[in-house]
């Protein structure tokens, strides 16, 4: 029997074929949403209930049961039922012998228990196949239909004609079902709706590391030793100006580690002489989060940016402005227009406005519906060739920021320098690094070594 299901226009059956039942063990929000979606597509469905009578937030069309005699109407039985309350299938053992059973529960922690809650069904039910499914869709998600989530659903179980039928369930509701393997792979299925950010986990400590040390460092120059070298109250400087060096240090330095594991990777390939070896987990892990790196950085880069817009209303700003006309007109002076200044103060706005430029580009292209409407090429020169740009462009940008203060003693606080000579440290070596790499006595060996050549190798 062939359905399809789709999630504006619901199919009805023609009246020569015959339904295929399904039955589902659970009335909650989920089972509910599961039994309607299914009913919209095709299915005929029987749900079983501990309390048949008193269930009226069911879809029409739906039949209610108790459990045992539900489990006689279908031989695909969907388990909507937390797992503490699996004791009750024990009593219903005959009848569901010989059934598929779907598992689509989780649990509220990882590893809370030994075992899978499809390995614990499968104990408690010896006779039965159990299937492990759904676990990852949401009863939000077949409500508001499969383009507003995610399509994916993990399929596994020990009986593969078990699991092939529950597949075909999954693709006449609209989902792409995902054949994991066999029954074991069901507790690392139940992981993945637990998992909180896992690959923003790195990224975002650091990014928070990184904060916190700058913000201190800032505060120790620009507000403490002020005060105690000339009693000057300059904390009103931690709301704006010192997370506003804060964020642009900080999207530097995270641009900067996202090109990083690239060089030192290739390092590690020049001196092995080969590309069959593996790399360390530490640096697998960093490359793996070099997407998550970038966007934080991004998102650091569009903060500095509106800090920098509101500057000119601060009411710091709008006193030194003002303080500074009246003197010189009751001076009667006036500075003296600097050519040099000027080129210093045009170039540093328009190598942050095309540095910015670059970074929203970065960004737009890592989207996936942007990356998978280019080819390989296409993604790998935005990514690498204008990724390298932007991170030139940068840090030219903060250079141009130091001008003639740069490493100049009088900046000097405490022996600290200022916090963007600080910022300038990776950017600075991951380029001259890339610019080595790229050197064509260099970059023809590497290539060399990314295409199978070993320095060692016998053949």
């Amino acid at each position: 029997m062939e359905k399809t299901c789709i999630d504006a226009l619901p199919l009805t059956m023609n009246s020569s074929e015959k339904q295929e039942i399904v039955c589902i063990f659970g009335t909650g929000d989920f089972g509910r949403s599961l039994g309607l979606k299914m009913l919209q597509c095709g299915y005929s469905i029987v749900f079983g209930s501990r309390n048949p009578q008193k269930n009226n937030l069911l879809p029409n069309g739906a039949e209610v049961l108790s459990y045992s005699e539900a489990a006689k109407k279908s031989d695909i039985i969907i388990i909507a039922i937390h797992r503490e309350h699996y004791d009750f299938l024990t009593e219903l053992t005959e009848v569901l012998n010989g059934k598929i059973l779907v598992d689509i529960s989780n649990n509220l922690k990882i590893n809370q228990y030994p075992e899978s809650n499809a390995e614990y069904l499968a104990q408690l039910v010896p006779g039965a196949h159990v299937v492990k499914a759904f676990n990852t869709i949401s009863a939000w998600a077949l409500q508001s239909g499969a383009l507003d989530a995610s399509r994916q659903v993990f399929v596994c179980g020990n009986d593969s004609k078990a699991k092939q039928r529950v597949m075909d369930i999954v693709r006449n509701l609209g989902l792409t079902p995902m054949d994991q393997g066999s029954l074991t792979a069901a507790k690392e299925i139940e992981k993945y709706p637990l998992q909180l950010f896992p690959m923003w986990r790195f990224p975002f400590y650091l990014s928070a590391v990184l904060c916190i040390f700058l913000f201190f460092y800032c505060v120790i120059r620009d507000v403490i030793y002020p005060y105690v070298y000339e009693k000057k109250d300059n904390t009103f400087r931690m709301a704006i100006s010192i997370p506003n060096r804060v964020f642009p240090i900080t999207a530097l330095t995270l641009l900067a580690l996202v090109y990083l594991p690239g060089v030192i990777a290739a390092i590690l390939q020049l001196y092995r002489g080969t590309k069959y070896r593996r790399f360390p987990d530490w640096l697998d892990h960093w490359m793996l989060c070099r997407k998550q790196l970038g966007l934080l950085a991004l998102g650091f880069a569009f903060l500095h940016v509106l800090y920098t817009l509101v500057i000119p209303i601060r009411y710091y700003v709008r006193w030194r402005l003002g303080n500074l006309t009246v003197t010189q007109a009751i001076l009667k002076k006036e500075n003296p227009f600097s050519t040099s200044s000027a080129w210093l103060s045009d170039s540093y706005v328009a190598l942050g406005i095309l540095g910015f430029f670059l970074f929203v580009l970065l960004g737009i292209t890592s989207l996936p519906s942007v990356s998978n409407a280019v080819n390989w090429r296409e993604f790998r020169f935005v990514q690498s060739k204008l990724g390298y740009l932007t991170l030139i462009l940068c840090t030219a940008h903060t250079l141009v920021y130091g001008g003639k203060r740069f490493l100049s003693p009088s900046n000097l606080k405490w022996y600290l320098p200022a916090a963007y000579v600080l910022g300038l440290i990776i950017p600075c070596t991951v380029l001259v690094i890339k610019f080595v790499l790229i050197m064509p006595c260099v970059d023809n060996t590497l290539t060399r070594i990314r295409q199978g050549w070993e320095r060692n190798s016998k053949h």
